[in-house]
Order: C-alpha cells, then sequence, then structure tokens
C-alpha cells in the first residue's frame, strides 16, 4: 500500500516537473493561454456562477433549502433515491451550472443531511452545465446560432435526469420505496417548521450570512478560475510538444468507429480537459463538416464537462467520504448519452429551434454575451422553476406505475 503511495507520488511530482519544463520551453503560448483561461474565468464563469453561489448560501442560511427539502421528500425518494433536500440540489445545478451541484452536495454531507451513496448519487446528476454557458457562450459565442440552444438543452438536460435516475441503482440494492410516515400534519406545515429550525440553528443576523456568503463565494470562484487557467497552459504544452498526438489517434480511431468525423478529434481531446476549449474547438472545426457532428460533440463535452471541472468538484468534496469514481462513470456515461441524444432529437426539434431563434433576436454573437446576461438569467430562473415541475411531473408517472411494479414484484 506505501509502496503504491509512493509510486503515486512520484508520477505526480514528475508530471509536474515536466510541466514547468514545458512552460520554460514555451513562455509565449503559455502566457497566451493563461491570459485565454483568465478570459474564459471573467469573461463567462465569474458572472454566471457568483450570483448563484450567494445565493445558494443564503437559501441554506434561511432554512429555504431544508423547506424544499420536506416539500419534495415524498418524490425524491422514490425517483432518485436521495432526500428531497436534493430537488432543490437539482434545481439549482440545472440553473446554475458546475460546481453548484457538487458545492450544495458537500454541504448537506457535511451537515449530515444526506449519506455518502446519497451524496454520490446526487453530484453524479446535478452536475450540469448552466444555461448561461450553453445558450450564451455555446450556441451564440461559438456556434453563432441561438437556436442550438434547444438540441443541446434537451440533450444535455434530459439525458441528465436519465443518469439521475439509473444513478438509483447505486450503492445498497434499491427495493420499492415505502411510502414516507408523517405526524398527521399537513406537507406544508411540516415544510414551513423544517425551515423555521433550521433558521434558529443557523442563528446568524442576515448581515453577517451576507458577509459570510460573499467570502465563500469569492474564495470558491477564485479557485475555480485558478483550475480553469492551469488546464489551458496544461493542454497548450502538452499540444505544442506533440505529447497529444497518440490521444489524437486514440480518439480518431473512436469517432470512426461510431461514424463521427475524426476531424473533430481535437474538439474531443480539448474537452477532455476543459469544457470551453473542447465546445470552441468543436464550432470551429472544418466548414466541411455537418453541423450535427459539431454540435453533437459539443453535447458530450458539455456533459463530460472536462477534467477541469472534474478538479474542483474533486476540491469540493475532499473533506466528505464522496468518491470520485463514480463521478466520473457517470459524467462519460453522460456524455455519450448527450451526443447520441442530438442525432436523434436532431430532425424533431429542428422546428422549434427555428421558432426559437425567432422569438429571441435580441441574443446574437454581435450583441455580446454581455448584452445577453439578463435574459440568460431569466431562462436560469425558468430552468430552476421547470426542474421542480419536472420532478412533480416523474413523480406523477412513478405513482401511476406504482401498483403495476407492486404486483410485478409479488
Amino acid at each position: 500500500m506505501l509502496a503504491a503511495r509512493a509510486w503515486k507520488t512520484a508520477l505526480t511530482a514528475a508530471g509536474l516537473i515536466a510541466v514547468a519544463a514545458l512552460m520554460i520551453a514555451f513562455p509565449a503560448p503559455s502566457l497566451t493561454a493563461a491570459l485565454r483561461g483568465l478570459s474564459i474565468w471573467w469573461d463567462i464563469l465569474f458572472p454566471a456562477l457568483v450570483p448563484f453561489f450567494v445565493i445558494a448560501e443564503l437559501m441554506l442560511g434561511f432554512g429555504i433549502v431544508h423547506f424544499f427539502g420536506t416539500m419534495l421528500d415524498p418524490m425524491m425518494r422514490p425517483l432518485f433515491r436521495v432526500p428531497g433536500i436534493g430537488g432543490f440540489v437539482m434545481a439549482m445545478g440545472f440553473a446554475s451550472g458546475y460546481p453548484v451541484g457538487a458545492r450544495l452536495t458537500a454541504q448537506l454531507w457535511e451537515q449530515r443531511l444526506v449519506s455518502r451513496d446519497e451524496g454520490e448519487r446526487l453530484v453524479a446528476f446535478t452536475t450540469t452545465s448552466d444555461p448561461i454557458f450553453l445558450i450564451g457562450a455555446v450556441s451564440v459565442g461559438f456556434f453563432h446560432d441561438v437556436g442550438l440552444a434547444v438540441v443541446l438543452a434537451a440533450a444535455h438536460y434530459g439525458t441528465s435526469v436519465v443518469i439521475g435516475l439509473m444513478m438509483r441503482f447505486h450503492g445498497s440494492r434499491p427495493r420499492l420505496e415505502a411510502a414516507p410516515k408523517t405526524s398527521g400534519r399537513s406537507l406544508l406545515w411540516r415544510a414551513m417548521q423544517a425551515m423555521h429550525q433550521a433558521r434558529l440553528r443557523d442563528s446568524r443576523t442576515f448581515g453577517e450570512m451576507l458577509r459570510d456568503s460573499l467570502q465563500t463565494s469569492l474564495k470558491l470562484i477564485m479557485v475555480v478560475g485558478g483550475l480553469v487557467v492551469f488546464f489551458c497552459v496544461v493542454l497548450e504544452v502538452l499540444t505544442l510538444s506533440h505529447v497529444m498526438n497518440g490521444l489524437y489517434a486514440a480518439i480518431n480511431a473512436v469517432l470512426h468507429g461510431v461514424g463521427v468525423p475524426p476531424a473533430l478529434s481535437q474538439a474531443v481531446v480539448n474537452g477532455l480537459f476543459e469544457v470551453t476549449l473542447g465546445a470552441k474547438s468543436a464550432a470551429g472545426a472544418g466548414a466541411d463538416l455537418t453541423l450535427v457532428s459539431k454540435v453533437a460533440i459539443a453535447a458530450f463535452i458539455l456533459s463530460w464537462s472536462g477534467l477541469s471541472v472534474h478538479a474542483q468538484i474533486v476540491s469540493l468534496l475532499n473533506r466528505t467520504d464522496i468518491r470520485y469514481a463514480p463521478l466520473g462513470i457517470a459524467r462519460l456515461v453522460h456524455g455519450i448519452m448527450a451526443a447520441a441524444a442530438v442525432f436523434v432529437l436532431w430532425e424533431p426539434l429542428s422546428p422549434a429551434a427555428s421558432a426559437f431563434s425567432n422569438a429571441v433576436p435580441a441574443i446574437s454573437a454581435e450583441n455580446g454575451l454581455h448584452s445577453a446576461l439578463p435574459i440568460l438569467y431569466s431562462f436560469s430562473g425558468l430552468l430552476f422553476i421547470g426542474s421542480i415541475a419536472l420532478i412533480c411531473a416523474l413523480y406523477a408517472v412513478y405513482s401511476c406505475l406504482r401498483p403495476l411494479m407492486r404486483r410485478r414484484h409479488l
């Protein structure tokens, strides 16, 4: 065991020394890559994430999360085998993107509101892109077509829900959930009581809570920015030193086997490391490639989310006993399913994509991302509400099918 750890430490140290040597060998490209990563952080990630970080912290302090947890508990447990509070994490994760789902999951674990298995299930399907990045950066900024957001969102968020349903089999053997026991009080009354008790336990004033929320959020966004810059530099120096050639060849073989143009291999490799670079590479691939292939690769990259995001999540979960392996497997499966979903949904959703382009003329490549932020924040709010509505709809379907499932089980 000790020998294995020693080898792991030695290999990590050797890798860091090699990257440092490559940065010295390619100083100008390294600086350019670092500035590119800083631009991504400032222009996209900072305005997209910081408000949601602060709001999530305040909602935890005021007990609003506990209110949602009690209200959604009868639905989330049979559907995803997580506490009802996971419904709030799901909605916030969909609305504000990675790594908010992991951040909230870690906080719930620290408060002993989720177990290790529940936390692993929860973080596996709440690690998604946010609408600001998916619509503003990828659809508008990279592909210059806001209508593509319809296909990308349906493939990305739809398959994420499927991942959540699949992850219910993770951990101890699943069984048909019994109806939760209640104290005879109404669900709304119990939710209000849970919110009140959580607020009493917190006991901070609003000023103290706001200060702590800002401090925590700024620390977290600095970590996110640092990781983005680091992976941008690493990917640049590895590409310039031709270390990536072997990986390009392997990805080419895989893409050729599934009928995707091998010319997109660079986008896939970039996306394995950093989601923004990968999505941008997919959009800028050869003009002779079909648009559906480019969008499918972008969907894979958004759902895989890149090692940069994985590192952010690991840094958030390092104080918990939640393991990385289930997350990594779920991200890979999510990426493959999302790419396949793009091919399936491309034709059926084409009319909706055209209608969306005509209905939202304010979002365009010429206007830029910042001019579109108010509209994109509105979409985030709608996605939050839609996530709660989706949970209710899935539970309604489950309630209809439950008698049949019990009959077969017997």
